[in-house]
Order: structure tokens, then sequence, then C-alpha cells
């Protein structure tokens, strides 16, 4: 580990290292596919999103809540298969951030709001338990980013000091607590750029 510099690196999972997953686009192509009215069952998932996400509900408890509150001509299987399938691996930075790891110089951590059915499977499916050292995900923490207390824990579950420590998110809203914290930041728009930012902060790999 480093005497100086950065020495803890925080990524953000859905919109970094993979596809968002579950987002606004995945469910209207949830709903095409299957063949329901989408309004609804967006109006249910906007009442308990906050629930499931910090981990007050299980994914059957969401189901029953957003798609199958009624009777339905698909299974409950075939329907969890789709969702999974929304999950893509961003390549590019998921080997950036072996790369990194491979360093030994820093602490990885990913630091993402996601239900605890989809963030377990998307640690498996991506393949990140061999890169990151914890999984500081909403589901575990019981709040969500951009809640200062996300942040708050993070540190306090790492003991990494705020200025030793990075902050990766593709969502502005995500980044600003955490420089309020006193973390840098970096806003991710693609691997390279990724890369080229954390050479600025002194960490070339």
């Amino acid at each position: 580990m480093r005497d100086d510099g950065i020495t803890h690196v925080f990524f953000d999972v859905g919109g970094v290292l993979g596809t968002p997953g579950w987002c606004t686009a995945d469910r209207a192509e949830a709903a095409k596919h299957f063949g329901y009215d989408p309004t609804e069952a967006e109006h249910r998932h906007d009442a308990v999103v906050g629930a499931w996400e910090t981990g007050a509900m299980t994914m059957d408890e969401y189901l029953d809540h957003t798609v199958f509150a009624q009777p339905r001509d698909f299974t409950r299987d075939a329907f969890t298969a789709f969702m999974r399938s929304r999950s893509v691996a961003n390549a590019d930075t998921i080997a950036l951030a072996r790369s990194l790891a491979g360093t030994g110089r820093y602490h990885m951590v990913t630091l993402n709001n996601e239900s605890e059915a989809l963030n377990v499977y998307r640690i498996a499916c991506f393949g990140l338990t061999d890169i990151f050292d914890a999984f500081l995900s909403s589901c575990w923490l019981g709040v969500s980013k951009p809640a200062r207390r996300a942040y708050q824990l993070a540190l306090a579950l790492t003991q990494a000091p705020p200025a030793r420590s990075v902050f990766i998110d593709d969502r502005e809203e995500n980044l600003e607590p955490a420089r309020d914290a006193g973390l840098h930041t970096i806003h991710f728009t693609s691997a390279s750029d990724l890369r080229t930012a954390l050479g600025a902060l002194g960490i070339n790999f």
C-alpha cells in the first residue's frame, strides 16, 4: 500500500462496471417483451423501489407488488431470467479495475445502489469477487446514494481517509455528496477516460 496519495478506490457498479441492470428502459422493455401495460407496473415500482434497494423487500415481494399483482400468462422464473439478462458487464472497465487491483496498492471497494438478489447475481456474473475487497451496496447498508449517510458508512466501514479516496460514478448527483464528504470524484464516461482521470490523481498502472 502506498505511503501517500490515493489508498482507496470506490467504484459504482451499474453504469460503470456494467449496465444499470433494471433501469427505466429495462422495465419498459420487459413490459413490451411480456406484453403488459407498463403504466401501473411503473407506478408500483416507484412506490417500493426504495425499500427494495435498501434491503427491506425481497425479490419475490417486489415482483408480487409490481408485476404479479394480477394473473400473468408468463412465469416468475421467465421474468426473473429476463431481469438478469439486462445485466451486461462493461469488459473494458472491469479489465481496468482488475489491473488496478493487481498492483496491490489500493483498497478496492464497490459502492452502489441495488437490490440484494440482483446485486449478488451481478457480482458473480461480472466476476467481481477477485477484484474487490468489499461490496458496500444499498441493500446491505440500508441506505442508498445520494444520501450522505451512504458515504459516511462507506468511509467508516473501510476506515478510508476521505482525502486519500476516490469515488467513481456515472451520475453527477451521486458525486456531489462524495465531494462534500472530502473524497476525490471521477464522473465516469468511458474506461479510457477513467484511466486518464485516475492518472491525474497519481494512480498509474
